[in-house]
């Protein structure tokens, strides 16, 4: 198990400003604690070294077009949770509003600033409304209390659906929708124009909060957007770094590379072999992160001339 503190001090060994057995001094320490965290919010924009897509769910409301993400925004969750360890747990018909998916930031009397939820245990995520049991990034004792759930602001969208109630079924439907960029959006003629679902979106980043803005005016639907998930920020050096495996030595090398300036560390081999290894670490992450191609696909109508089945109504009732 791994913290900030640990990855301090690898860095600074590897690149010689401690020996083995020193510990960094309080300087030092938080010195290269900012650099960790500046290091994980520059990957946050690098897409490969992004091993999560952070799904945002909510439901839309009659006559709303436009939602705010991020801290204090409009779309995040409020359930009744307890926290023992780093296993929260939700009971069943504690969401009393949106959905609880990873990456969320939790607050709440007697939460732990900067907690984020890291893991799906019982509670899978994916529907609004649901309980169950739920990992969370730092250990703590919280009794039985209201917490509110944040998104931290997307960088981009980059997919998205909308389930609707598949009438008389007591099932749904999911409709993929369109991302528009700002031209694109800017030519809508009539941007409250009502409609039975969100078709398109346009999302404008901000500094701290993003806006979302929904076309047709939707009279119901259930909204799932993908972005990129953003790294969280160490709130302390203790901190349990919950990252899937490679991660850490990544992270390792690539501080230590960032460090050597600051310490005057001008040996051509020594700046070669971290160079390399900091390469290395991130590459190997890409090749697992990196998505494959999209492959063409044609439905059989086109290809057989008629289709066969009733399966066309799962594409949005195209034919």
């Amino acid at each position: 198990m791994t913290t900030p503190y640990d990855i301090i001090t690898r860095s600074l060994k590897d690149i010689g400003a401690l020996e083995a057995g020193e510990s960094p001094s309080a300087d030092a320490a938080q010195d290269a604690f900012d650099m960790l965290n500046d290091l994980c919010a520059q990957w946050s924009n690098e897409n490969m070294m992004v091993f999560y897509k952070t799904e945002i769910i909510f439901q839309t409301v009659q006559n709303t077009v436009q939602y705010t993400l991020g801290p204090s925004g409009s779309v995040g969750a409020t359930f009744t949770g307890s926290i023992s360890g780093t296993t929260l747990t939700v009971p069943a018909n504690g969401v009393t509003a949106g959905a609880i998916t990873m990456g969320m930031t939790l607050s709440g009397t007697g939460i732990t600033a900067g907690t984020t939820i890291v893991g799906f245990n019982t509670g899978a995520g994916g529907n609004v409304n649901e309980g169950g049991t739920y990992s969370v990034s730092s250990s703590q004792t919280a009794s039985s209390t209201t917490i509110t759930a944040f998104y931290e602001r997307p960088l981009t969208i980059e997919s998205a659906f909308v389930r609707v109630s598949a009438s008389g079924s007591g099932g749904y439907l999911d409709y993929p929708v369109s991302i528009l960029s700002l031209e694109e959006y800017e030519s809508l003629g009539i941007k409250q124009l009502s409609g039975p679902w969100a078709k398109m979106i346009y999302y404008q980043p901000s500094e701290t909060l993003g806006t979302l803005y929904v076309f047709p005016n939707p009279s119901s639907g259930e909204l799932h957007l993908f972005a990129s998930t953003i790294f969280r920020t160490f709130q302390n050096y203790y901190e349990t770094i919950t990252l899937p495996q490679g991660y850490n030595m990544a992270l390792r090398w690539c501080l230590a590379e960032r460090l050597m300036p600051m310490y005057g560390k001008a040996s051509a081999t020594q700046i070669t072999l971290i160079n390399g290894f900091s390469a290395q670490a991130k590459a190997t992450i890409k090749r697992t992160n990196m998505k494959p191609p999209q492959v063409a696909r044609y439905p059989d109508s086109l290809l057989m001339g008629k289709a066969k089945d009733a399966g066309f109504i799962m594409d949005g009732g195209f034919r």
